[in-house]
């Protein structure tokens, strides 16, 4: 039996919310923790938690947490003994895993070997195909291979896909051979910039399919166990957003049949730590995907079911340990559901919307496990994923779950920057979610709302909210009259008024206070005796027409941010006598949000039709295509490759052709 050697100080080598659960775990364990971060994440929770933390000159992943070299200097410079990777970044890098064996630190994960056969996805599937696992065929893109030819024999739609990486970057679906060339070098793009290599393959795509993954560990003593299955189905851009265990449509014999494969994929690997075999489940048939040699960003689920923490296993194996039960000891308990909460527009395609977090309370209604990496004061920038938390729920049935879960979100407050929240909600709340029919086509096919709407009501609510907090702000501002109770009165005064600005509507309300410390408050077509039952401090409860509400309300600058138990609204405060302003930039094309250029394909007196890639925008680590909105040509370029661009910035003018 192999000696057992405690860790004493733990480098994570990675950063947002999955640092700071591995450091949990770790200081659970009496353990010591090392954080390293880059120049945008100085004041990020997760340096602050740190025992120590390390700054890595520069800004991009690839400054950073991608420098197998600064990251080694910094566990040499820590006195780290063990290093985590987390996930994404070097978690299922070969060499950085063998770099830090080599420095004497215990690696905390698969071997390198095994990352090494793992990372080369087609390799992977091969290597599965003698272990007597399903798969679907798949063909390496090289410089030799006749792409097209090779489309045509695996059959459309195919998959272009990251040989190396995971996360969902790096993948196209092609569904006509005349997009097949443009994805092929998109992928690749994509995949050098997240991974460093820019291999990519071809493989099948299932149009209808879940995505059923099985979660592994395993030790170097020879033991071995699933941790049953987890789906993944619901996905954007190839990246999940919910996951849930157990999955709805596995019964007991898809279970076992899916386990058996999972342990007969780790055995041919001979695998220790912890691992996900990812599979692809039609009907009561599945088929093998990859091996994700490292911890899932969904692992939450799976502890919330079996009562275990897979981080802690992860650690006793790294210093030596057998596992600390087996899988008889092993059963599912309720059902758990994860939701990924990112700072992205789904009304723009999910665009990343990076930006302030002003305000962020996670809800206390209903218990719900938040493993978040940001905190009020945070800032979601351009260089990294734009996810802010991801919120758990465990609960005796799957209804109730995604029940309690929409609602914790639903009560949740987060505001300074636009979210996938309200999607989220609608998402949980359908009823083909209900029902358990979650195919990887459910955005598309469901196509959720977007946005919860906002009814009148709720706006003039949070309108009335807003004028008693602005009250009693210039109230505690006054330098005289401080003290005269409100409703107080020598002489007549004309009412107050306020206009307000909010989802594209103009609000405006007048109000006067009364002797009774009531007020009447009056919109254009309604009216409302509303009574302040407590208010200050950037918080007001009122009771309007006899219905108590509670709101939170910050102000930065003329805009005002509102938090109530059901909805979140933002608000701008014009004042009495606008000033009219023509900002206006024509016939121009503008950045959707802050990020990098990596592309030109026009110059100026180009002819461009509709639809015509202009500028390609890299912004957290996804691309996105800047085309033409109609036929004209091009009068200017106002970037160039390289340079970091602000949102709404002007990048291309387009003027109209000739005769028309």
């Amino acid at each position: 039996m192999a000696d057992v050697t405690p860790i004493k100080k733990l480098l994570v080598a990675n950063r947002g919310e999955i640092a700071r659960r591995i450091m949990r775990t770790a200081h659970d364990m009496g353990i010591s923790t090392v954080a390293i971060f880059a120049e945008g994440d100085a004041r990020a929770p997760f340096v602050n938690e740190a025992d120590t933390a390390i700054f890595l000159e520069g800004r991009t992943s690839t400054e950073t947490y991608l420098d197998v070299e600064k990251v080694i200097n910094a566990c040499k410079r820590s006195g780290a003994d063990a290093v985590h990777p987390g996930y994404g970044f070097l978690s299922e890098n070969e060499g950085f895993a063998q770099a830090i064996i080599d420095a004497g630190i215990k690696w905390i994960g698969p071997s390198p070997e095994v990352i090494g056969l793992m990372g080369d996805k087609l390799s992977a599937k091969n290597l599965m195909t003698e272990a007597g696992v399903p798969t679907l065929p798949a063909i390496e893109i090289t410089d030799k291979l006749d792409v097209l030819k090779a489309a045509d024999e695996i059959g459309y739609p195919v998959l272009v896909k990251a040989s190396a990486g995971g996360g969902g970057r790096g993948m196209r679906i092609v569904e006509t051979k005349e997009d097949l060339e443009a994805a092929v070098e998109g992928a690749k793009r994509e995949a050098l910039n997240s991974f460093g290599d820019d291999t990519v393959f071809l493989e099948k795509w299932l149009d209808v399919s879940r995505h059923v993954e099985i979660q592994i560990l395993g030790d170097t003593h020879g033991n071995l166990v699933h941790c049953f299955e987890r789906e993944c189905s619901i996905q954007r851009r190839h990246q999940k957003i919910i996951e849930e265990a157990p999955s709805p449509a596995v019964t007991e014999d898809i279970r076992e049949r899916m386990g058996a494969a999972a342990i007969a994929a780790a055995k041919k690997l001979g695998y220790s730590s912890a691992g996900t075999v990812e599979f692809l489940l039609s009907g009561d048939e599945f088929w093998f995907l990859e091996v994700n040699a490292r911890l899932q960003v969904e692992h939450p689920v799976t502890e919330e079911i079996i009562g275990k923490d897979l981080v802690r296993e992860q650690i006793r194996v790294a210093e030596g340990e057998a596992l600390s039960f087996n899988q008889e000891e092993l059963s599912i308990e309720g059902h758990a559901i994860e939701a990924r909460l990112y700072a992205e527009n789904p009304e723009k395609n999910f665009l990343p919307s990076p930006g302030p977090v002003i305000a962020w309370e996670p809800s206390t209604i209903g218990r719900a496990r938040f493993d978040s990496g940001v905190e009020t004061g945070s800032i979601i920038t351009t260089e990294f994923d734009p996810m802010i938390a991801k919120v758990t729920v465990h609960a005796p049935t799957r209804r109730e779950a995604a029940a309690r879960l929409a609602r914790v979100l639903e009560t949740t407050r987060i505001q300074g920057l636009t979210t996938n929240r309200d999607f989220l909600v609608n998402t949980l709340r359908t009823d083909e979610y209900i029902s358990g029919d979650t195919t990887t086509d459910f955005i598309e096919r469901v196509n959720p709302d977007r946005v919860i709407p906002k009814d009148q009501e709720a706006l003039q609510s949070a309108a009335i909210a807003i004028a008693i907090e602005s009250q009693a702000k210039r109230r505690a501002n006054a330098k005289i009259n401080k003290r005269i109770r409100g409703g107080w009165r020598n002489s007549t005064m004309p009412d107050e008024e306020l206009t307000l600005e909010a989802y594209g509507e103009e609000i405006k309300l007048r109000y006067k206070s009364n002797r009774d410390n009531s007020f009447n408050f009056s919109f254009e077509e309604t009216s409302h005796v509303v009574t302040v039952i407590d208010s200050g401090c950037g918080s007001v409860e009122i009771d309007i027409d006899g219905q108590r509400s509670q709101y939170t309300l910050d102000k930065i600058g003329e805009e005002w941010l509102v938090h109530s138990t059901f909805c979140d609204f933002e608000f701008k405060e014009l004042p009495r006598y606008p000033i009219s302003s023509s900002d206006d930039f024509g016939g121009g094309l503008v950045a959707p949000m802050p990020g990098a250029i990596l592309s030109i394909d026009i110059k100026p007196g180009d002819t461009v039709k509709k639809g015509d890639v202009l500028v390609i925008l890299e912004a957290m680590k996804m691309e996105h295509r800047i085309t033409a909105p109609r036929d004209g040509i091009v009068g200017s370029v106002q970037t160039a490759v390289g340079e970091q661009v602000e949102n709404e910035q002007l990048l291309v003018t387009l003027e109209e052709e000739e005769g028309e």
